[in-house]
């Protein structure tokens, strides 16, 4: 590659890390792909994030675009961060340098797809893809509730399926799929996540049941420090996390629904030697 160019990127990079402390981030989801603005020193957004539909069916293809019409929209903003910022990208499968290589909630044509490259080539941008339950946990680990906890912080996300980030000492340890245990012969989500407690109409004591066989088996399992849990059914923790008898303290997610944004955001700076 011509040096000039090359001379003239990091210019650039520099440029841009001086004149900003935020970054983009994208959390893409199976029914809604969201994005905001993140202030790096506080861990929040910049003014509203902004929402596109998943795309049906949600292709490689047909994802990049919608990442790439929020990303324009986002850049576009006064607040947004000057073009040669990086942005963080989270994915809902396991990721390893890249590259999705499961598809349990997305369309299956994504299992083997670099995820990078793919949105790294749509954007012209410097991207970093991570799990999305990794990029949850990651933000509370640094800005939310488990800020300043040392030892294990388990994060697990109660959606769609059963999301987890584990957390030891401020470090994450990516792409542990706790949600995928097995219990009683059944895999854990399929029976302990918010959706299965939607799919069989069961009542908050009857959910609980299930929780606590689920949160009990992964404690005797990790013995962690801490356990957080986000999912858009943390908004009713009230209705659960009291009534589950454990030996460690569980508190709902401090950065709801912006965990993932967040994270990414964080996770894209780190990698990209951009934090504030």
């Amino acid at each position: 590659m011509d040096g000039a160019f090359m001379g003239e990127k990091d210019s650039s990079r520099k440029q841009a890390k001086k004149a900003a402390r935020s970054v983009l981030g994208i959390d893409i989801g199976g029914t809604g792909i969201k994005g905001g603005i993140v202030d790096l020193k506080k861990g929040k957004l910049v003014g509203d994030r902004f929402r596109i539909d998943t795309p049906k069916p949600a292709t490689p293809d047909a994802v990049a675009v919608v990442v790439a019409g929020i990303v324009d929209e986002l850049t576009a903003r006064p607040e947004g961060p000057p073009p040669g910022s990086p942005i963080g990208v989270t994915f809902p499968a396991i990721i390893r340098h890249g590259v999705a290589l499961s598809a349990a909630n997305v369309d299956p044509s994504w299992m083997g797809t670099d995820v990078d490259k793919l949105l790294t080539d749509r954007l012209g941008r410097e991207v970093q893809v991570m799990n999305d339950a990794d990029a949850a946990g990651l933000a509370e680990a640094r800005y939310g509730v488990g800020a300043g906890r040392s030892g294990t912080v388990l994060v697990i996300t109660l959606g769609t399926g059963i999301g987890s980030a584990f957390i030891f000492n401020g470090q994450l340890v990516p792409n542990v799929e706790l949600g995928h245990l097995e219990l009683d012969g059944f895999d854990a989500e399929s029976k302990a996540s918010a959706v299965a407690r939607e799919r069989e109409g069961l009542d908050w004591d009857q959910y609980v049941v299930r929780l606590q066989r689920y949160f009990s088996h992964v404690e005797f399992l990790f013995s962690p420090e801490l356990f957080i849990v986000g999912g858009g059914i943390s908004k009713r923790s009230e209705d659960f996390l009291p009534k589950l008898k454990l030996s460690t303290e569980i508190v709902p997610a401090e950065l709801k629904n912006n965990a993932g944004i967040v994270g990414a955001a964080l996770q894209a700076a780190v990698h990209f030697n951009y934090l504030p």
